[in-house]
C-alpha cells in the first residue's frame, strides 16, 4: 500500500464531519491491491490503475461518497453501486459500520477493475 503525500496533505486539511470515514474508505481501497495508486484530481482524492477508478465527492456531509468514473463498465453484480447512466456509478458509506458491511464488495469492485484493465 502506497499513500501519496499529496493526498495525506489533502486529508489533513479536509474539514468535514465524515473525515474519519473518508480516511477509512481510502485505506480500504489502498489495501485492496498494491497496484492501486492515489492522487488529487478534481480537487479530491482519486484512485487509479490504468485509468481513474474512483474519486471521493468531498462535499458530502452525511456520508462518504465515491464516484466510480466508469462504474457501468466494471464486470460483476454490485448491489451497492448506484446509478443507471452510461458510465458513472456511486457508492455511499453512512458510517464505519456501513463500510465494514460493504468492504468486501468494495474490494471486489477494485479487483474487478484491475482484472478488466489487465
Amino acid at each position: 500500500m502506497s499513500q501519496n503525500p499529496d493526498v495525506d496533505a489533502w486529508m489533513s486539511a479536509y474539514d468535514n464531519p465524515q473525515k474519519d470515514l473518508v480516511q477509512a474508505v481510502r485505506m480500504a481501497i489502498l489495501q485492496a491491491d498494491d497496484r492501486v495508486a492515489e492522487c488529487i484530481k478534481w480537487q479530491a482524492p482519486t484512485f487509479t490503475y490504468k485509468g481513474n477508478i474512483a474519486s471521493f465527492f468531498p462535499k458530502a456531509k452525511k456520508h462518504a461518497s465515491l464516484m466510480f468514473h466508469k462504474g457501468a463498465e466494471i464486470p460483476g453484480d454490485f448491489p451497492s453501486l448506484e446509478g443507471d447512466g452510461k458510465e458513472a456509478r456511486s457508492m455511499k458509506f453512512a458510517d464505519l459500520e456501513d463500510l465494514a458491511a460493504k468492504r468486501e464488495e468494495l474490494e471486489t469492485i477494485i479487483l474487478a477493475w484491475i482484472e478488466m484493465k489487465g
